[in-house]
C-alpha cells in the first residue's frame, strides 16, 4: 500500500450551451496509507466529484492524483469502489458477485473459494453464499458490496454515500463493520456522506468541502473512529467532545447552505 496525494486538482464541465460549471478548485491533499478519511460538505461541493477522479473515472482537468509512485490514469483494481446501491449482478448469486473480480483475474478456483467463505463469514453473509441478490436485504446487499470489494484486494477503498439509503439501525451497523473491517484490513478508507454523525464516527480525519468551487474548507482529526472501532458506537456518541464537533460542524454546514440560498435568490 501507499500514500494517496491529491496534487492541485481541479474540476471544469463545460456545459453543452457554452457554460461552464466549475466543480472543484486547486484541491490539494494527502491521505496516509491506512487512514480512514470522511468527507462532509453541503450539496454541490464536489465530494462525489473527487471521489470519482479518485476511482478513476473522470480525468481533472487540472492537477493530478498520485497512488505512490505513479499517477491516477483510469480504473484500475487497486482502488476499489462502494456506491450507495451496492452495483451488485442481479443474476448472481451472492457467492458469485464476491468472487466476480478474482475470476476475471484468473486466480484459481480453490483460492477465490477460500477468499470468498473468509469475506462473507467476516461480513457476517455465511449463511447467505447462495441467495440471489434480490432476496437480500438493503443491508445485506451493502456488506456483499463490500465483501466484493475487498475480494480484489485494493489498496484503497472508495465509498460514495454507501450507507445512505439505509434504516438508522442498520446503518448504525454497518457503520461499526465499517470500522471493524478498517482495522482489520489496514487498508486505505475515503468515505463520502452527508451526515455529519457519520462523518464524525467514520473519519481519523474529517474533510468539510465548501462549494462553487469545490474546496477544502476545513479539516479535522478526530480520536472517534479508532474509539469505536471493535467499541460501542452509541458509547462513542454520548462523548462530550463527540457532541461539541457535531454542533460546530452543523453550524459551518448551516452556514454554506444559507450562503447558496442567498446567492441563488440574488441571481434571481
Amino acid at each position: 500500500m501507499a500514500d494517496l496525494r491529491i496534487d492541485d486538482v481541479s474540476m471544469t464541465f463545460r456545459l453543452p450551451n457554452g457554460g461552464e460549471v466549475h466543480a472543484l478548485s486547486n484541491v490539494s491533499l494527502t491521505i496516509r496509507k491506512g487512514e480512514i478519511v470522511s468527507v462532509l460538505g453541503p450539496s454541490g461541493c464536489g465530494k462525489t466529484t473527487l471521489l470519482n477522479i479518485l476511482a478513476g473515472f473522470l480525468a481533472p482537468t487540472g492537477g493530478e492524483v498520485w497512488l505512490g509512485n505513479h499517477t491516477v490514469r483510469g480504473p484500475d483494481r487497486e482502488r476499489g469502489m462502494v456506491f450507495q446501491q451496492g452495483a451488485l449482478f442481479e443474476w448472481m448469486s451472492v457467492r458469485e458477485n464476491v468472487g466476480f473480480g478474482p475470476r476475471m483475474a484468473g486466480r484459481p478456483k480453490a483460492e477465490i473459494r477460500r477468499t470468498v467463505d473468509h469475506l462473507l463469514d467476516t461480513v457476517g453473509l455465511s449463511d447467505f453464499k447462495e441467495k440471489a441478490i434480490y432476496e437480500l436485504s438493503g443491508g445485506m446487499q451493502q456488506r456483499v458490496a463490500l465483501a466484493r470489494c475487498l475480494a480484489n484486494d485494493p489498496d484503497v477503498i472508495l465509498m460514495d454515500e454507501p450507507l445512505g439509503a439505509l434504516d438508522a439501525l442498520t446503518r448504525e451497523k454497518m457503520q461499526g463493520l465499517v470500522l471493524d473491517l478498517w482495522k482489520e484490513t489496514g487498508k486505505t478508507v475515503i468515505l463520502i456522506t452527508h451526515s455529519v454523525e457519520e462523518a464524525l464516527l467514520l473519519g481519523e480525519r474529517l474533510i468539510v468541502m465548501a462549494p462553487r468551487p469545490g474546496r477544502i474548507h476545513r479539516e479535522y482529526r478526530l480520536p472517534f473512529a479508532e474509539m469505536g472501532a471493535g467499541g460501542d458506537l452509541r458509547t462513542v456518541k454520548r462523548h462530550p467532545e463527540f457532541a461539541a464537533k457535531r454542533e460546530e460542524i452543523l453550524s459551518m454546514i448551516w452556514e454554506m447552505e444559507e450562503e447558496i440560498m442567498g446567492r441563488a435568490e440574488a441571481a434571481e
